[in-house]
């Protein structure tokens, strides 16, 4: 037995080894699964990331897409957005002009109600004093916003001419102007007592304009038949322009026969340009005075300005109404057009028959062609 026992102990001194072999397995096994555990993280961390990548790649592409889809319908949107707001500044803009407008209505109206106070008084510089205010400021709010405005066409290879011949009042005188088989506007005078029927010359025209007699400096010519005055009211000067529209059925052009004192004044000039707008007439100033409002009034209604450049028939010769026509001509090739007034004068008809050369660096036109 004790031999035995003696036998089994180098057995038991065995032991510690294979306990030690097993802690290193177990410490193997541990670290193998904490390299595992750290690998597995390592690989879920990689796919977490893959996968955010993926997604983030997919919201972007998805994005674009959009951005893709919409560009067409974009601008619209965009404009549309604009457009409202374009709407709504000029609704504003609208709304401060009418309470200008009406301040300055209350204002004038005040000015013209003192005017005619001071007129019982005739107290003459009074009076002027007052106008010149009345002048400053315009009658804005007599402006129709859906009215056509007046433009001008007239720009082409070359210059043109529009001659005008006032006063014309008899069918010789018209028969005159046709026999010059040429482009001239006759500018027919209304009824009065020297010529009751000369409203009927215009029939089958096509071309021609009405001469309106207003108020000048003369005395004598004041006295002419229904000649407008600058103390006329509006009613009448209204009145005055639906009768001329009435004699004068297709008529589109009006100029002023005389009329110094009347195209100054801004209130009656303003007064007549709004009743002939309303009625579908163009007024062409035959610049009687430098002091003239028509100007001023036209812009203010959007308007193209129209006057006469020249009058070719002061003097009535034809060498001096020659020297006039050229005058004119340089004028119409530097500014692309001009416009001048003559009068059925035997002298002025027959300057301008023999005149031809004179044209050939231009093309003589209606009033009618320099419009659009």
């Amino acid at each position: 037995m004790a031999s035995q026992s003696k036998k089994n102990k180098p057995a038991s001194k065995k032991t510690p080894t294979s306990k030690k072999s097993i802690n290193k397995k177990t410490v193997n096994k541990k670290r193998t699964r904490k390299r595992s555990k750290k690998t597995s993280n390592i690989k879920r961390n990689i796919l977490i990331l893959l996968a955010l990548f993926l997604m983030i790649s997919l919201i972007s592409f998805g994005y674009f897409l959009g951005q893709d889809s919409n560009h067409t319908i974009k601008p619209k949107v965009v404009h549309n957005h604009k457009h409202k707001k374009v709407v709504t500044t000029h609704k504003r803009v609208q709304k401060k002009r009418t309470i200008v407008k009406n301040s300055v209505k209350k204002e004038l109206l005040k000015k013209v109600e003192k005017v005619k106070k001071l007129e019982k008084t005739k107290n003459i510089e009074k009076i002027n004093r007052v106008e010149k205010i009345i002048d400053k400021k315009k009658f804005q709010e007599d402006i129709a916003p859906d009215k056509k405005t007046v433009s001008l066409n007239y720009r082409s290879k070359r210059a043109r001419l529009v001659i005008i011949i006032d006063d014309v009042h008899t069918r010789e005188q018209l028969n005159a102007i046709k026999a010059l088989n040429m482009k001239i506007t006759p500018s027919i005078f209304p009824p009065y007592k020297l010529a009751p029927n000369s409203h009927y010359l215009a029939r089958g025209l096509k071309h021609y304009m009405v001469h309106l007699p207003m108020e000048s400096g003369s005395a004598k010519f004041n006295k002419q038949y229904k000649t407008l005055k600058t103390h006329f009211t509006k009613k009448r000067i209204k009145a005055r322009v639906k009768e001329i529209r009435i004699l004068f059925p297709t008529a589109k052009y009006i100029n002023n026969h005389t009329g110094s004192v009347f195209t100054a004044n801004y209130r009656s000039m303003y007064a007549l340009y709004k009743s002939l707008k309303d009625e579908g007439f163009i007024f062409i100033d035959s610049m009687t005075t430098g002091s003239s409002k028509v100007k001023k009034i036209a812009h203010s209604f959007g308007d193209a300005y129209v006057a006469r450049d020249i009058f070719i028939d002061n003097v009535h010769t034809v060498t001096a109404i020659h020297k006039q026509l050229r005058q004119a001509v340089k004028l119409a090739k530097k500014n692309g057009y001009a416009v001048v007034i003559g009068h059925p004068h035997r002298s002025t008809i027959k300057a301008l028959s023999s005149a031809k050369s004179i044209f050939k660096d231009v093309d003589l036109v209606y009033i009618d062609e320099i419009y659009r």
